[in-house]
């Protein structure tokens, strides 16, 4: 048993491997702030489980007395292996001295919920272990919301109080080597699993902190499963693989959460092993099965201001990196150009993605994003420029229902450098729902031959000339092929 040392609660996890286990304990919210924002921390309109409440205030306290009762000064001589075993026995000798504020039926799941507290996120380490969950959302102490099957729905899942969802932000946030207290109240980080976090706390938050974590799959989805799921056709994806291969540079546009990512990660397996691949993002998420990748993320400021590396720094020095593609998690800046640039000077393939609500709204914002460059360049030569990088946009969307589709797959050109021509050459027509209320409908060819196939068939690459054939109901087709000013 580790002998009984009354601690100070100011660990430095430089100084000591197993310190992240407790940095979580500082209280950085004593202060003016504190009682303003943390006094309203539950919503009146979402009933709370009082029984449910009182374990987890009691789990605190037990917690609370667990790291006061240990003796660090022999933490970083014992193995973590060690350290567990007697992490657990000093809990269940707590929970034995407490034996009149825990029943006997939940003495068990208190030590493993303890265990959680102390090495894992505490009340969320259930939700982090179910593959099945993509999201999760803590909008208040007693307010959990997950997302399972790209559909939203709360969880019985909540923390004693705001001080405890904070708590778990600092762990979240130390592990990455980041920080989080009122002078910098907002992050967003990626865990070492891949998992990408934001959280704000007051005085941001109004309701006491907020935490939002997006997981991805130990395992990223390919194409077959795409196609199992309904998300594509076989002819989009023969089409697609088929540009990939020949280094038809394109952009994946969509809205949150409409599979972008997901999307980008399974075409690039038809980029060959003998290429190239440097990918750039923000907070990476992009998890390619490819043999030959270089990673590459954006850092922010330190506190003094300094050390920020933005996405245009990245891709300059890819350049110098020998790349044969450059992939860009998601374009949102005047990168833009840069982005441009790599596609118009022999790194033809790269790809990318964007927030937008269709075709023309992607290329609209890509225009805006190249003249925050602060080049003052002409609306014609930046379209111009556009249409002779990027040949092809294909738009996601998130229908209702939460199935995530490839909606609409176009050519895009700016011949005359006025306007861009869109061409449409595949979509999905969305009937109405089912009595589960998930969109349903077909996906259809609109017969338009795309004029990179040539290119793709100069490249070597086979494509059915079948799958460009006019099928399914195409009838609204007029609507949204044409010109885009």
């Amino acid at each position: 048993m580790l002998v009984s040392l009354s601690i100070r609660r100011t660990i430095s996890r430089y100084n000591d491997p197993l310190a992240d286990c407790f940095i979580f304990q500082i209280d950085p919210m004593k202060s003016v702030f504190t009682d303003l924002f943390f006094r309203n921390g539950h919503d009146p309109s979402v009933q709370v489980n009082t029984k449910e409440l009182e374990f987890q205030k009691t789990k605190v306290s037990i917690h609370e007395q667990l790291i006061d009762s240990l003796n660090l000064s022999i933490v970083s001589e014992i193995s973590h292996a060690e350290f567990a075993v007697e992490i657990r026995a000093l809990a269940s000798q707590i929970c034995i001295e407490r034996a009149n504020e825990i029943a006997a039926v939940d003495r068990d799941r208190m030590i493993i919920e303890l265990m959680d507290e102390v090495f894992g996120l505490g009340p969320l380490e259930v939700l982090m272990n179910d593959p099945e969950i993509s999201d999760i959302l803590v909008n208040r102490p007693q307010e959990i919301y997950i997302e399972r099957h790209g559909r939203l729905e709360i969880t019985d899942v909540i923390f004693a109080d705001a001080q405890h969802v904070t708590r778990i932000i600092q762990r979240l946030t130390s592990r990455v080597g980041r920080r989080i207290d009122e002078v910098s109240p907002m992050v967003d980080a990626r865990l070492p699993d891949g998992s990408r976090i934001n959280a704000v706390i007051p005085p941001l938050a109004l309701d006491g902190p907020v935490l939002s974590i997006r997981r991805f799959g130990a395992k990223p989805l390919e194409v077959q499963d795409l196609l199992r799921r309904g998300s594509i056709s076989k002819a989009m994806t023969d089409f697609l693989a088929a540009a990939v291969e020949a280094r038809v540079s394109f952009l994946i546009s969509g809205g949150t959460g409409a599979g972008k990512t997901t999307l980008l990660n399974a075409l690039s397996s038809s980029i060959p092993d003998s290429e190239r691949i440097v990918t750039i993002e923000d907070s990476a998420e992009l998890q390619l099965q490819n043999r030959h990748v270089v990673r590459m993320e954006t850092r922010p400021a330190n506190t003094e201001g300094r050390g920020e590396v933005l996405q245009r720094d990245l891709i300059r020095n890819a350049l110098r990196m020998r790349p044969d593609r450059i992939l860009i998690g998601e374009v949102r800046g005047p990168e833009a150009l840069d982005m441009l640039q790599a596609m118009n000077t022999g790194h033809e393939g790269s790809l990318s993605t964007i927030h937008a609500n269709d075709t023309r709204e992607a290329l609209a914002r890509l225009e805006i994003m190249v003249k925050m460059s602060g080049l003052d360049l002409p609306i014609p030569v930046i379209r111009q420029y556009i249409g002779s990088g990027i040949r092809l946009v294909v738009h996601a969307a998130r229908m209702k229902g939460g199935l995530r589709r490839v909606v609409r797959i176009s050519e895009i050109s700016c011949p005359d450098g006025e306007s861009f021509k869109v061409n449409d050459i595949f979509g999905f027509h969305q009937t109405g729902v089912n009595e589960e209320g998930v969109a349903e409908g077909q996906f259809y060819t609109t017969g338009y031959r795309p004029v990179c196939l040539d290119r793709i068939r100069q490249a070597g690459v086979h494509v059915p000339e079948q799958i460009f054939e006019k099928s399914g109901s195409v009838e609204w087709e007029s609507s949204l092929s044409g010109n885009a000013s």
